[in-house]
């Protein structure tokens, strides 16, 4: 089963696949996580990303491809992956089904999770991270039993330098630029299943994640 994550940043996407990949018993795969696999074990397409990425340019579609298609023919992928992050573009989405054909697989659903720009900018502004076991709080939403320690392991939090508004905004600008026409591309397949999160109507990611799965056995 090959189902792909589509929304804006602090929209939940993380949450919702962390759920649906303990459900359905498959990896949940994200262009970052690739990146820094390859990079840190120093392969071919790691150094060739690591070229782009240490100049601070964007990686190119040929070899962000390249990455995918090869964590697609791993092991654990075999029953399918939850794609996060990846396609973000047109291209990659046509990349990305050459790729599913030449293995007998397919897009079985995109889910694309939408949130309002102003609590999207409160969620990602009030977000800490914890610099040791990487688990992800919420000063509004979800803080910590002790202001600024994590839950976990007891280390201090740090907010993500880029956290600010006026970074977030650009973020989100940049996002709808690339990902509305990938929404059509989808939705024009039959593929699409749109999903609000939102305070206003109490949609959280565990009640997305469910409908997801209803979904997927036909319910």
């Amino acid at each position: 089963m090959i189902l792909i994550m589509l929304g804006a940043p602090g929209t939940g996407k993380g949450t919702v696949a962390g759920i649906l990949s303990k459900k359905l018993g498959i990896p949940q795969v994200s262009t970052g996580d690739i990146f820094r696999k390859n990079i840190s074990e120093k392969t071919e397409l790691g150094k060739l990303a690591e070229s782009y990425i240490s100049k601070g340019a964007l990686v190119p579609d040929d070899v962000t491809v390249k990455l995918v298609e090869d964590r697609l023919n791993q092991e654990d992928a075999q029953a399918g992956v939850i794609l996060d992050g990846f396609p973000r573009t047109t291209a990659q989405a046509e990349a990305l089904d050459k790729i599913l054909e030449n293995i007998n697989k397919k897009v079985d659903m995109t889910i694309n999770l939408t949130t309002p720009e102003e609590e999207i900018i409160e969620r990602i502004v009030n977000r800490r991270i914890c610099p040791k076991c990487k688990s992800v709080y919420n000063l509004v939403l979800n803080p910590t039993k002790k202001e600024g320690i994590c839950d976990k392991c007891g280390a201090e939090l740090t907010a993500r330098a880029d956290d600010n508004e006026e970074t977030i905004k650009s973020r989100l600008e940049t996002y709808f630029e690339q990902t509305s026409p990938l929404v059509n591309y989808y939705e024009e397949k039959g593929k699409l299943f749109s999903a609000t999160v939102s305070k206003t109507i109490n949609k959280m990611g565990v009640d997305v994640a469910n409908d997801v799965l209803k979904k997927l056995e036909g319910e």
